[in-house]
């Protein structure tokens, strides 16, 4: 093998590796809808380093890294929506349920 071929395959493998030492942590924050280990700002900056770092993928040959930073830039979104979309909208109900209170209690 020469060494082109031995890059191809250690950054398969490696892929492959990363890809799925994060999947049981997605399913997880999936199923359980539990995600307050997780930072919003962390998300935030994860996600806007993501899309940065796609100018560099793109001067790349499609291989590999294509794929890893392809599965990080859908996995970072996703844990991005899904944070919002349940803290946000928890917060946002808490808020309305206490104006709602609060104009029920008036009348």
């Amino acid at each position: 093998m020469d060494t082109e071929q031995v890059a191809l395959v250690a950054g398969i493998i490696s892929s492959a590796m990363f890809v799925s030492s994060h999947v049981p942590m997605l399913l997880k924050a999936y199923k359980t809808r539990d995600l307050h280990s997780y930072s919003s700002l962390n998300l935030v900056l994860v996600n806007i380093g993501n899309l940065i770092y796609w100018l560099y993928i793109i001067t790349l040959p499609v291989g590999p890294i294509w794929l890893l930073h392809t599965f990080y830039s859908i996995s970072s979104g996703l844990l991005l929506i899904l944070y919002f979309k349940l803290y946000l909208g928890h917060h946002l109900n808490r808020y309305f349920c206490k104006i709602h209170l609060i104009r029920c209690l008036q009348v």
